[in-house]
């Protein structure tokens, strides 16, 4: 099994070295590639790098590291979640259970207790269900009745609440499917949920304008245009493409 990758979330100096520390004893277990000190730098890197490991400080300067979870669902499947913390807590407690964290770590961090979460961690990744081979030609549900469409022909796709503006080279369509659920149909080579709002046709990328924040799609015919993209999504595309 390759490793976790991985983002630490630990507003604390001093804890956050010292976990980072110890993680490199666990290097064949998971792969650091990003620690953040609040909760503004959390969101972005998850939603950037999209890890399969988040350890989770309960607590991020006054901000409650539950409700950046929450944001986080609304974009993301979740990733396995460790918590950390200063105090044993009870109603945190409660709150990990019911997102199904991995564990519950109090600080400082017994190194035996983090060797057996990152076990736990990686045994659910295994336990994890893979994901199903995706359709060339969707079937999706609009006001009026059905749109039937290739995925080829899909250009990108932006959320609007729990429904999404499909667009072709051609044409937008109003669909009654969340980004969520356009993201788990669409083969991952091809389609980027490249922020919280937009899905896009990587093959179809064009041009990237970084000071604007536009992304160039071009059409099979040649045709080309311009969608707007927030500060993750630019950057994400600088990634993968």
């Amino acid at each position: 099994m390759k490793t976790l990758k991985t983002i630490v979330v630990e507003d604390e100096r001093l804890p956050r070295l010292s976990l980072l520390q110890k993680l490199e004893d666990f290097r064949q277990e998971v792969e650091v590639v990003d620690s953040c000190d609040n909760y503004d730098s959390a969101l972005h890197s998850i939603l950037l790098h999209q890890p399969d490991l988040l350890f989770l400080d309960i607590q991020l300067q006054g901000r409650d590291a539950i409700q950046l979870l929450e944001e986080v669902r609304m974009t993301l499947p979740l990733p396995h979640v460790i918590f950390t913390t200063a105090y044993s807590d009870k109603k945190y407690l409660m709150s990990a259970i019911k997102l199904d964290a991995v564990d519950y770590l109090l600080k400082p961090i017994d190194k035996n207790e983090l060797a057996a979460a990152i076990a736990k961690a990686r045994q659910q990744h295994l336990d994890t269900p893979q994901a199903t081979l995706p359709a060339t030609r969707l079937s999706l549900r609009t006001v009026t009745g059905k749109l039937y469409i290739d995925i080829d022909d899909i250009a990108y796709i932006t959320a609007d609440g729990n429904y999404s503006h499909l667009y072709t080279f051609t044409n937008q369509e109003n669909i009654l499917e969340s980004l969520a659920t356009m993201e788990q149909m669409l083969d991952p080579n091809i389609f980027l949920r490249v922020d919280r709002g937009t899905i896009i046709n990587i093959h179809r990328v064009y041009k990237l304008n970084v000071k604007r924040r536009l992304c160039t799609l071009t059409s099979p015919d040649g045709t080309v245009f311009d969608v707007e993209l927030s500060k993750t999504g630019i950057e994400r595309l600088m990634k993968v493409l």
